[in-house]
């Protein structure tokens, strides 16, 4: 019933109780996925230690059938998908430690793999400073044709993707929910703009709902997306720092605006570059790091 691999992975991804390192691991062993869903029930639950849930879940063809029905609605509504074995699969994205198997896109896919992505990221509830520091360094950078990549969260990461829509220039904004449950519910107009002429995108399907321990795992993908993240306002065991933190661990590069010491919300930035993140006061600190990425386009 599931014809070819794109529908096979992105079935199996949606199956409650198949996480990633399972569902790397059947890749690993099939490419095509074929054998998982012909396999006997007794040798998935002998073979892999699946639940009887589960196995009945992933052999049962309603479910199938379902599933099915539920891509096609996808393209009625512009939602196309993206895997890890698509050559067009964002090449930065796949050299982290654990890449989405599956991605939902809408809007320019091209932009996935554009030579200049910058991914930024910082405080829900920016200083006056905070937003003038990110209009001074984003906008050189977007006239440079850098495409913006954020979360579509309060605060920094919706002036970013503003900044960049101001400027005629693009953002991807990357979600921790389906396309359906947009979150927070406030940014559903500007995340149909960003729909319609940049990029949404998501791990999730779109009837996933958004929940908390799933914008952590979010924030991998906006730093792995970019060979750089510019952090701008970040207290101290926040988000943003998490998204800092993963981009060094993964080798890119991090760019953090310093703050005064006795602003909780630049605790943070003045930690990551105690780590090594590059002091960042301008564009041109960011350019010196990424330029010669870019230079041959």
């Amino acid at each position: 019933m599931l014809n070819n691999v794109e529908d096979r992975i992105t079935y199996l991804s949606q199956c409650r109780g198949v996480g990633r390192k399972q569902l790397t691991r059947w890749l690993n062993e099939d490419p095509s996925l074929e054998s998982i869903l012909v396999r006997k029930p007794d040798e998935l639950s002998e073979r892999y230690k699946l639940q009887p849930d589960l196995i009945d879940l992933l052999i049962d063809p309603r479910n199938q059938e379902n599933f099915l029905k539920k891509r096609e609605a996808y393209r009625r509504d512009n939602i196309e998908t993206i895997t890890i074995l698509d050559v067009d699969y964002p090449p930065q994205l796949r050299q982290i430690y654990d890449p989405p198997i599956v991605l939902y896109l809408k809007g320019d896919r091209r932009l996935l793999t554009h030579p200049r992505l910058l991914s930024v990221v910082g405080t829900r509830y920016p200083t006056i400073n905070g937003k003038n520091s990110l209009r001074k360094i984003l906008s050189p950078l977007i006239q440079k044709g850098w495409v913006i990549v954020s979360g579509l969260a309060y605060g920094i990461d919706l002036h970013s993707h503003k900044q960049a829509m101001m400027q005629s220039g693009k953002t991807i904004a990357v979600l921790g929910s389906g396309f359906q449950h947009i979150y927070p519910k406030e940014h559903i107009p500007i995340s149909d703009e960003i729909a319609s002429k940049h990029l949404l995108l998501s791990e999730y399907s779109p009837d996933v709902k958004p929940a908390k321990w799933q914008f952590p795992l979010r924030n991998r993908i906006i730093s792995g997306l970019s060979r750089g993240t510019l952090i701008i306002e970040a207290r101290e065991k926040s988000g943003s720092l998490i998204t800092g933190d993963l981009a060094l661990q993964d080798g890119r590069e991090v760019f953090a605006v310093p703050g005064s010491i006795l602003e909780p919300c630049s605790a943070g930035t003045n930690r990551l570059i105690q780590q090594g993140a590059k002091l960042t006061t301008c564009a041109e600190d960011i350019l010196e790091e990424l330029t010669d990425f870019t230079t041959n386009v």
